[in-house]
């Protein structure tokens, strides 16, 4: 199979084709999602609250996402790798570069940052330096104490439209994908025609390009509580290959994510 690439996912878009995304955190659940076609992987942050048990994604450093990028590496042939930037490691343009660098090294395709107009310089000097981003806009979790919470973003006009000129002048810096999180889905439509980098949706409708769940919450087993926004696709099909080809197929055929899965 084709190696998965930031351009494959701007055909996807331009074609309508669909695409998914999972979190993976070691090599054996990449090497399986991979080899089932998900598209891409993301060795996120969110490991603070599924594998390390805290409350946030605040505790998540760089050596953290560095070790779990390489075990994933070992485990993907075709699918793009994404790692996340850790709370605090992307302050300032310099210490992106530094961090981005250590996460490329590790076996990263791209880095994701979380941010608006404030990231516009960071993303134009790693995009120069070689170092695809991703954007993450909408309810960005390492901004969680900011927003009070994990609250739902853009539902009133102004806000709404400062995140749509957020993404556009992302993609502008050199921001190659974008993540909208827990945003209505009117505004992830409305974001994801105005750009032509593919945007990847989680908890943002249905008209996004692409989609991206964490692998705990398929499989049914973060806490025993699965957001609004996700599935268990496990307890529909009983094994865990089975339950990844479901999240494919549903995100390809546009069942999901479905109006119960939907923020207005």
């Amino acid at each position: 199979m084709s190696k998965i690439t930031s351009s494959t996912l701007r055909t996807f878009k331009t074609e309508g084709k669909k695409f998914t995304a999972l979190t993976a955190y070691d090599a054996s659940f990449a090497n399986a999602f991979d080899s089932e076609g998900v598209d891409v992987l993301l060795v996120g942050d969110s490991m603070g609250m599924v594998l390390q048990g805290h409350n946030d994604t605040l505790p998540v450093t760089v050596n953290d996402i560095a070790y779990h990028t390489r075990c994933v590496r070992r485990g993907v042939e075709r699918a793009l790798l994404i790692a996340d930037m850790p709370f605090m490691s992307y302050a300032t343009p310099e210490q992106a570069m530094i961090n981005a660098a250590t996460l490329m090294q590790a076996g990263a395709s791209m880095v994701k940052v979380e941010g608006g107009h404030w990231l516009l310089e960071s993303v134009k000097m790693l995009t120069e330096r070689g170092i695809p981003v991703c954007a993450h806009l909408g309810l960005t979790p390492q901004s969680v104490h900011v927003f009070g919470g994990f609250k739902i973003q853009g539902r009133d006009a102004d806000n709404a439209q400062r995140i749509l000129d957020e993404a556009k002048a992302l993609e502008a810096a050199g921001a190659q994908l974008l993540v909208v999180e827990c945003i209505p889905a009117p505004l992830a439509k409305t974001i994801t025609e105005a750009l032509t980098i593919p945007v990847i949706g989680i908890g943002a409708g249905a008209d996004t390009d692409g989609q991206i769940l964490v692998m705990h919450d398929v499989l049914g087993i973060s806490s025993g509580y699965i957001p609004r926004f996700s599935k268990n696709y496990l307890k529909q099909t009983g094994e865990i290959r089975s339950a990844v080809r479901a999240y494919i197929d549903e995100v390809a055929q546009g069942i999901f994510p479905a109006e119960e899965h939907t923020f207005s």
